[in-house]
This record gives structure tokens, C-alpha cells and sequence, in this order.
């Protein structure tokens, strides 16, 4: 008999990256040739909130600066065990919004469809921290009610694939999934919301691109990126390929203190975004998750910053400035 092992060439090249990111802190600031004083508390951090970074992202952090702005993103702080008023676990009403398992029916019109709780990367200010930190296996037999309630209802278009990262699914897994989506005759339109194609550009591969052009419906992808830096030529690589296919791409931001609060850097990535086929669409205030009270800009401010980032940009690059509240049928526009 001979036994046959399992080799890692059978493993598409993103799912060996997502298994190689760096989810010790101590790692990451020595890869990083940053101050070690930090570990302490990060690792008491990373305990609450578990960290998560894939190796391409982190090459492209400054290597000696502890105020990068993508290393703050990802890097678990001791602010994050402060306890702020105001700050919840539930922040934007999910729990409200849930109407059958892993689907929330917040707007017309649209449904959102959390199919994973994984993710390639975990950013510290996430408003799903809480919920997100624990790993979840759901197939095809766990979505049938979730498949049925959208059956059902027939005032229904768009469906929203979110998380997590729904990405995270494997391309077998999401085409089952976009196979019973386009067998619902009163669905138009698919939208994913994904950090991946940044993060972990690996991951826009054949056979993923094979998968999202089978399907009948309307694509959208929705992208998360909150910094210039962030885009380099495999992101944009990536980009490029799946507007190839038809893809419509847009991009949302989260307004983070010390990240991405002036006019020059959200001028400079709304720049970036549009030359790699991506419109800017929503700059979202801070939604406030215990843990994240240390990136929230004030709505003042953050009010100030769009009206000046208009003076630099055309209009059709000025990203919508929102906040999501619970129990609202569509996000707050400001200013």
C-alpha cells in the first residue's frame, strides 16, 4: 500500500498565506524592528481581541515606526482595555437586525448574509470585535433557512455577503453558495464587502474570478481601505483583474485618528483608489466598539475634514461622510 500525503502544492497559494500571518505580537514588532517594551501589554490586548495580520500586509509597515499608519491598524493596544462610556459591544443594532440565522434585514430592498466570522486580517476598531472572535462553520445545510427566508421574500434585489470576510469561504464553498443565490428568480444584484483583495490580493486567483463570473447576477464589490500605502501594484494587480470580469468595485473607509484624519491622506487615497478601477463610496464615522474609543474622530472634526478634502478632489471622489445608528432604515448622512 502506499500511503499518499497531503501536500501543501494542493492548497491554493492564499490559503498558505492566511495560514503563515502573524498572529503573535511579539512577532510582529520584531519583524518590525520596533520597540519590544510594547509586548506586554499588546499580548494583554491580543487576549481580548485576538491579532491577525497576513505577511504581505505587514511588508508594507515602516519598519522602526510604531505610528505606521496600516501597523495601527492591526497592532493590539492597551487603550483597547479601556473602558469608555458610550462604547458597546453592539454598536450598529446586529443583534436587532437579525431575522433569521446569519441574516440581517436592516433596509429595503436588501439583506445582508454574514456567511463567515473569519477573517484574513483583524482590524482593531472592527464594530463585529466582539462577535467575530470565534471561529464558526457553516455549510450549506446551516444556510437553508437563511436561503428560504430570502426565497420568501419577493421585495428582495440585492443580496450583501459579509462577515467576517466572506472571501474566507473557499471558492468551492462560495460557488455552492452563489449557485442557490442565482436560483432565486427575484434577485438582481450580489454585493461583497471584502477587505481581502487588499490585505491578501492572493486570494483574487482563477479560480475565484471563474466562480464570480458564472453567476448571473449583478456584481458588486465593495473593498475596505483606509490608507494610500495600502494599495501597492499586487492590490492593484488584483483590482484590476476582477473589473476585467465585469466587477463593479468600490471602495469604504473608516475615519481613524492618527490613521487617516486629514484632507491630504484621504485626497491621496481616493487618488490611488480611482486610478486601480475604484470609486470611493462611504467614510464611515467610527462606529463605537468597546476597544476603539482611541481612533474615533469627533463628528466636528470629521465634518471639517470632508469639506476641506472637496476643495482638493472632484466631486465624484469625495466619499460619502456617514454614521450607521441602530434602528435606522439607511445610514445618517453628515454634512
Amino acid at each position: 500500500m502506499v500511503l499518499v500525503k497531503t501536500s501543501l502544492c494542493h492548497v491554493p497559494g492564499w490559503q498558505q498565506q492566511l495560514a503563515s500571518s502573524i498572529s503573535d505580537p511579539a512577532e510582529l514588532l520584531q519583524e518590525l524592528e520596533i520597540d519590544p517594551g510594547l509586548i506586554p501589554s499588546s499580548k494583554a490586548a491580543a487576549a481580548q481581541f485576538s491579532m491577525r495580520v497576513p505577511r504581505s500586509f505587514v511588508s508594507r509597515m515602516r519598519k522602526g515606526d510604531p505610528n505606521d499608519p496600516l501597523l495601527r491598524q492591526v497592532l493590539p493596544l492597551e487603550a483597547e482595555l479601556i473602558r469608555v462610556p458610550g462604547f458597546t459591544e453592539d454598536p450598529v443594532g446586529d443583534r436587532f437586525a437579525q431575522c433569521a440565522p446569519g441574516i440581517l434585514h436592516k433596509y429595503y430592498g436588501r439583506v445582508l448574509l454574514s456567511v463567515t466570522r473569519a477573517c484574513a486580517i483583524h482590524c482593531r476598531y472592527c464594530f463585529r470585535r466582539k462577535t467575530n472572535n470565534t471561529k464558526v462553520h457553516t455549510g450549506m445545510k446551516e444556510w437553508q433557512q437563511t436561503l428560504n427566508y430570502i426565497t420568501s421574500d419577493t421585495s428582495l434585489y440585492e443580496v450583501i455577503l459579509s462577515g467576517g470576510d466572506p472571501l474566507s469561504l473557499s471558492d468551492k464553498r462560495l460557488s455552492a453558495l452563489l449557485m442557490e443565490l442565482d436560483c432565486i428568480p427575484h434577485l438582481g444584484r450580489l454585493r461583497i464587502h471584502s477587505r481581502q483583495p487588499i490585505v491578501l490580493p492572493e486570494r483574487v486567483n482563477n479560480g475565484l474570478l471563474k466562480v464570480l463570473a458564472q453567476s448571473r447576477l449583478q456584481l458588486v464589490l465593495v473593498v475596505h481601505t483606509n490608507h494610500p500605502r495600502e494599495i501597492d501594484n499586487d492590490v492593484r494587480t488584483a483590482l484590476s483583474r476582477l473589473e476585467q470580469i465585469g466587477v463593479r468595485l468600490f471602495n469604504q473607509s473608516v475615519l481613524l485618528r492618527g490613521i487617516n484624519d486629514t484632507a491630504e491622506t484621504l485626497a491621496e487615497l481616493s487618488e490611488s483608489l480611482f486610478s486601480a478601477h475604484v470609486l470611493p463610496y462611504y467614510l464611515h464615522i467610527l462606529d463605537r466598539v468597546c476597544g476603539a474609543a482611541h481612533y474615533e474622530v469627533k463628528e466636528e472634526e470629521a465634518s471639517g475634514i470632508l469639506r476641506s478634502l472637496r476643495q482638493w478632489l472632484p466631486g465624484y471622489l469625495v466619499p460619502k461622510l456617514v454614521r450607521e445608528e441602530p434602528g435606522q432604515m439607511s445610514k445618517t448622512l453628515l454634512v
